[in-house]
């Protein structure tokens, strides 16, 4: 692994920070408390080529690499992490169309993605009684005639109010993962319904809804891949996934410190600032290793990728550590911050809601351990 970035990945992360800094920071708090999803935003984002970072530039994409996407992720997660996960959901679908589309499926939606067209892709993989456990999934896909009916409903679909396109998992067979296939479903289709938005603790900016399938025909050719190779594709979509992830815990972690660093040098304290003090120091350099250490392993996850290498334990250590890790670093900037780290007129209690679900979605903490130990004890 070569720390040293590439004229190509620093033009992304400078580009990337340019546009947070510029367009995202100043709206960012406002799109919190409005639960408000940037369109406009999204658009601009994409049009700097970060809706398909390591898309093709023939399908439209920056042709950027992996290591490229990562930094971008951190550089958007540091000001807005429901921008981040809007981006990384955008991504790993293009991905997904781009590695396993027909070439009709990736002219038709990758370059409507990477441009902006699509405000959003979705990922529809959980469902209300199946998370962790995807093998499990009820949605189920029947032939008929020269189309496909889906039925059943899908849970945690972030942008699914607002996505272009869907990529939906559901049942074409018997049970377990050999019966799973994956499809394409656009905006708008017939026995489609969106459901209410959740109203959740953090990433408020960020669409989160049920969706319901009931007797919704997609036409022969929205199937993705092959018949029962749904589950692969969904295994394969989820460990890019979590290098996204990985990187955005990075950047909210990022973030947090520096509102705990920039606060330790300014409130003062029996006559001193309180980073004189060495209970704050600690919390800032235990909070700067651990950083460290989580975009390292972003990093090296996101250049096994790159190079066509075995990823899949490194991004799970990735995502592991790095979202576990933007837990306590923004628990201990709102600590730092003391009472006025939990009213709104700071950042860092954003930070702390945006950073608690990191390790949940993209497989929780528990499911990535489970993924290290097996390969662990493969040899």
């Amino acid at each position: 692994m070569d720390l040293e970035l590439d004229e190509t990945q620093r033009l992304v992360r400078d580009a990337a920070r340019k546009f947070a800094e510029e367009r995202i920071a100043p709206v960012a708090a406002e799109l919190d408390r409005e639960s408000r999803f940037p369109r406009e935003l999204l658009r601009e984002l994409a049009e700097l080529g970060l809706y398909g970072v390591n898309i093709p530039e023939e399908l439209g994409g920056a042709g950027a690499g992996v290591v490229a996407y990562a930094l971008a992720m951190m550089e958007i997660a540091q000001k807005c992490a429901s921008t981040a996960v809007t981006m990384a959901v955008s991504n790993m679908v293009a991905e997904v169309i781009t590695a396993f589309g027909t070439e009709a499926q990736k002219r038709r939606h990758v370059p409507r993605i990477t441009s902006g067209e699509y405000a959003a892709a979705a990922f529809a993989l959980s469902e209300p009684e199946s998370g962790s456990d995807a093998g499990s999934l009820r949605t189920t896909a029947r032939r008929h005639g020269d189309r496909w009916v889906l039925d059943g409903q899908k849970q945690w679909i972030t942008s699914g109010a607002h996505a272009g396109v869907t990529v939906v998992w559901a049942r074409t067979g018997g049970p377990g993962t050999a019966g799973i296939s994956a499809f394409l479903v656009e905006a708008g289709t017939p026995g489609l319904e969106v459901g209410r938005p959740e109203d959740k603790l953090g990433l408020c900016a960020s669409n989160t809804v049920p969706l319901r399938f009931e007797s919704c025909e997609l036409p022969e050719d929205a199937l993705l891949g092959e018949v029962g190779g749904g589950f692969s594709i969904a295994m394969m979509a989820l460990d890019g996934g979590r290098i996204g992830i990985s990187a955005q815990a990075t950047g909210i972690g990022e973030a947090a410190l520096a509102a705990a660093t920039a606060y330790a040098g300014t409130r003062r304290q029996f006559g001193k600032p309180i980073g004189a003090f060495q209970a704050i120091q600690w919390m800032l350099a235990d909070s700067r290793t651990e950083l460290d250490a989580a975009r390292l392993l972003c990093l090296r996850a996101a250049t096994l990728k790159e190079a066509a290498r075995p990823f899949s334990r490194e991004a799970s250590m990735a995502k592991l550590y790095a979202s576990e890790a933007a837990n306590r670093i923004t628990a201990r900037a709102l600590q730092i911050h003391g009472g006025y780290g939990y009213v709104r007129d700071f950042p860092v209690e954003r930070h702390l809601r945006d950073a608690r679900v990191t390790t949940i979605y993209e497989g929780t903490s528990e499911v990535q351990r489970m993924v290290i130990a097996r390969k662990v004890l493969e040899g």
